[in-house]
């Protein structure tokens, strides 16, 4: 019996070794952010793996355990970090990868279990060490012109400078930070057609920028600028960076039952609020970062924890109510161009919202996983009315609650307010401008109910907004679109 016993052991650990023995890669895959550079590699095993550190050039060799042979050619790294990435043998006649570096890097080397649509990974993550971070490398956001946003936005006819409209009153701009959600190695939830996430939020966050940046008085900054990932809890420290007023991080939700629809605005959980407070006072430097001036005289005084307690909690309670109330003008601007999933702020314990000193909102545009809407997600019409939604919505907030040193501060205490100034929308199929906004010119086959699907809106706006009686409409008959 031990004798069988020990036969059977030992044929699990053949197999088992045989099982990681054998492995191969199956694609390398690498991305660029302003300020680090990540390096995935998809094997068909999970990975065993060695890491070498060298120099003359530096260069990370990772060796590759059970892998016979890699025919990946020479990868441009197109990046301030990495020359370039190839295959080599090493002494002992193993299968590695190599990194040629530009210089000296911080690396975090681990590997990922299987997460749909990725199989086994090991992923390399590499950043500029402190001393050698400055010089060549991007600022980590940056303020986005309209000259960045997508296609279907164009310049605005000009009908008064910046200038001649505050020439009586100045101020700072309000700068809101708009967080594209995911982007690089991770694409976010991904549609029936395959439609990932990352796309849609990049594009509705440019489109939102530069309507923002088109409005006296206000600034946009983007947590991210190109097709890279940033970790959740990076996005509130670049906004706090940028001294971002508002934080709005924009996303398409996705559940497994493909019925859901509907658009829905987030805000930070009180419990998650609550963590947040108590882990920021642990650590000192972030603690003053965060109180300003009133942190300087706190943190000289080991007795005045109470006190710096009190101070992050009105700042906390401050954050909230503010993203409260930003959110509930977001929805009632989002249910004119969309169908609402929940009509009130909902509340998470997300950590792109974690910021106690900034106040912050999460929205979530739409189901990508539903049919219909993964469609009008990828609709750049549609794109443009969410994002012109939201900018209504954040302009509207701030006029009537303005930073005490904002230029919308000065035209309030005026009693103005800053004209609207927008983006025009390219003209699409069957749609016009008008003085008095779009208009839908009625076709052959066309019923009311199809007319408010093609522009995301419901069927009792378009009847409200056209004083109709009935659901029935008229070849040839013009219908302003709200």
């Amino acid at each position: 019996m031990s004798l069988m016993l020990r036969a059977v052991v030992l044929m699990l650990l053949l197999a088992s070794s045989q099982s990681w023995a054998v492995n191969s890669v199956k694609g390398v895959r690498i991305w660029h952010a302003p300020d680090n550079t990540r390096l995935v590699l998809d094997l068909a095993n999970a990975p065993s793996h060695k890491v070498k550190r060298l120099s003359n050039p530096s260069r990370l060799e990772i060796e590759l355990a059970g892998v016979n042979s890699l025919n990946i050619g020479t990868i441009s790294g197109d990046s301030p970090l990495v020359k370039r990435v190839y295959a080599s043998r090493t002494p002992s006649a193993a299968t590695a990868v190599v990194i040629e570096l530009a210089f000296p890097v911080n690396d975090s080397i681990f590997s990922l279990p299987p997460s749909p649509p990725y199989g086994h990974r090991l992923v390399v993550d590499l950043k500029a060490q402190a001393a050698l971070s400055s010089g060549k490398q991007a600022a980590p956001v940056a303020a986005i012109t309209s000259s960045a946003a997508a296609p279907v936005v164009s310049p605005p006819v000009q009908s008064a400078s910046p200038g001649a409209l505050s020439s009586r009153a100045t101020g700072r701009d309000i700068i809101i930070a708009i967080d594209a959600g995911h982007g690089g190695q991770d694409p976010g939830a991904v549609g029936p057609k395959g439609t990932h996430e990352k796309v849609i939020t990049q594009s509705v966050s440019r489109q939102l920028a530069a309507m923002i940046n088109q409005q006296p008085g206000l600034k946009a900054v983007l947590t991210r600028t190109g097709d890279y990932y940033i970790h959740p809890n990076k996005r509130p420290e670049i906004a706090r960076q940028k001294q971002a007023d508002l934080l709005i991080s924009i996303h398409a939700d996705a559940v497994q039952n493909r019925k859901a629809h509907g658009a829905s605005v987030w805000v930070l959980s009180m419990r998650r609020a609550t963590t947040e407070v108590g882990r920021m006072l642990e650590q000192t430097e972030q603690h003053s970062e965060l109180l300003g001036g009133v942190a300087e005289v706190i943190k000289d005084s080991a007795n005045e924890r109470y006190l710096a307690q009190t101070v992050l909690d009105l700042s906390m309670n401050h954050s909230m109510v503010t993203g409260f109330e930003v959110a509930k003008e977001v929805l009632r601007e989002m249910s004119t161009v969309a169908h609402l999933h929940k009509k009130e702020p909902q509340a998470a314990s997300l950590a792109v919202l974690k910021a106690p000193d900034i106040p912050s909102i999460l929205v979530e545009t739409g189901f990508i996983s539903n049919y219909n809407e993964e469609r009008l997600l990828k609709d750049p019409n549609h794109q443009h009315k969410l994002a012109q939604a939201i900018f209504r919505a954040v302009k509207r907030y701030f006029e009537k609650s303005p930073p005490a040193d904002s230029l919308f501060a000065a035209h309030k205490t005026n009693g103005r307010t800053l004209p609207t100034v927008l983006p025009v929308q390219q003209n699409s199929t069957a749609v016009t401008s008008s003085s008095r906004g779009r208009t839908h010119k009625v076709k052959r086959g066309e019923s009311l109910s199809k007319v408010a699907k093609q522009y995301g809106v419901s069927m009792a706006e378009l009847r409200r907004h056209n004083n109709l009686k009935s659901d029935n409409i008229l070849i040839g008959q013009t219908l302003r679109i709200p």
